[in-house]
């Protein structure tokens, strides 16, 4: 049901229509009440006809509800009146980032500050717990004093959650949001849009997580920078096996970001970027050596490394202490250089005498390789003041 100019929604008057997805159609209005402009998305009928479905519905917007973050549009509640139900968000002024990318691509200087904000959105949700779910160019609007607003936070969940009771047409709209987008048309009619942002795992049917965000915000990047998508194809078939089969296309994307959405696209999310907050280093300075942290599995070498170090001291020590010692008063004094090569760090060097002064294990380093342990042994007649 469309809305016309001039209906009321409870105190909310329509103004006009400003989109239609799957998860419902969406009306510029006027808050009556406080005097501001505001968005109201309108359920569809198979959710707020159901009142257990609506209640589901509305506790999930609840937690939603609770994200306050300037990069996140924010919800301000749920107006039922005449039948109809809609949440009241806030409206965001200016093109969403899939208008700005079917102009161009977008520049790297451009880019980067877009980036920057979508990072410390989807940073601040996954600390609460709350997965976007549905992260693509139509759901991030870029104001013109250059403020990004990530939309539609978590309301892919909202609406699969209700979904569960098993109704056809509920469980239809939240299967729709996977190709309602304005975005490509094919021959046969299907749009497409959401599918080139699906996970692996998601086009696999299965759950999504915060490195499901983290593998969309990989595509969004990838896409924005370089005025197309990673993954894409003629239908939707086509574009879920290229998600699911084939590397990324990251032709246009600039070699300094390469690397990041490479590790945001790893297929196995267990290889995938760890954090989101991990990017935020590479996309406020790509010419940083930082290397992006992915999710590691097991015992490394970065890790065995230094504790076979402390391991080989400890073993030493142990030993050095344990040698019988000479029974003598007089104080024993020398000088230490560090060997030909080496130089001491006195950040990290650590040393230990044996008992009677005369061995010394130390630790140095070259400009070359890792910290080692060294072992100064001096003669019996070594002089003594």
């Amino acid at each position: 049901m469309s809305l016309t100019p001039g209906t009321r929604l409870g105190p909310y008057e329509i103004t006009a229509q400003v989109g239609v997805g799957g998860m419902g159609e969406v009306y510029r209005a006027t808050d009556t009440n406080l005097k501001r402009q505001v968005a109201l998305k309108v359920l569809p009928d198979a959710l707020a006809s159901d009142v257990e479905r609506l209640a589901r519905f509305q506790r999930e917007a609840e937690v939603l509800a609770s994200l306050n973050h300037p990069n996140i549009a924010a919800i301000y509640g749920l107006e039922r009146a005449d039948g109809l139900s809609a949440l009241v968000m806030e409206l965001v002024e200016g093109p969403t980032l899939a208008d700005r990318i079917a102009q161009s691509a977008i520049p790297l200087d451009e880019a980067l500050p877009i980036a920057r904000q979508i990072v410390a959105a989807l940073e601040a949700a996954h600390e609460q717990g709350i997965i976007h779910r549905d992260l693509k160019p139509a759901n991030i609007k870029v104001r013109p004093d250059g403020t990004v607003k990530v939309l539609d936070f978590g309301l892919a969940k909202a609406i699969e959650d209700v979904g569960e009771t098993g109704s056809a047409d509920v469980a239809g709209v939240s299967h729709s949001r996977t190709i309602a987008s304005p975005a490509l048309v094919t021959e046969v009619g299907i749009i497409l849009g959401t599918v080139a942002y699906m996970s692996p795992e998601q086009a696999r049917g299965r759950p999504a997580d915060r490195r499901s965000d983290i593998w969309a915000f990989g595509v969004v990047l990838a896409e924005m920078t370089s005025g197309r998508r990673p993954f894409d194809g003629e239908t939707i078939s086509d574009t879920i096996a290229a998600v699911l089969t084939r590397e990324p296309d990251l032709g246009g994307v600039p070699p300094a970001l390469r690397r990041l959405v490479r590790s945001c696209l790893a297929k196995d999310p267990r290889e995938r970027l760890r954090h989101i907050g991990d990017a935020m280093a590479l996309v406020e300075d790509p010419s940083s050596t930082a290397t992006p942290r992915r999710a590691r599995r097991g015992w490394t070498w970065a890790y065995a490394i230094p504790l076979m170090g402390f391991a080989a001291m400890a073993v030493a020590v142990g030993w050095l202490a344990f040698r019988p010692p000479i029974v003598d008063d007089a104080v024993a004094r020398f000088y230490v250089d560090a060997p030909p090569g080496t130089a001491f760090n006195y950040t990290y060097t650590a040393s230990a005498i044996s008992p009677d002064g005369r061995q010394m294990v130390f630790r140095v380093a070259t400009a070359t390789e890792a910290p080692a342990l060294w072992l100064r042994l001096w003669p019996l007649g070594i002089p003594r003041g």
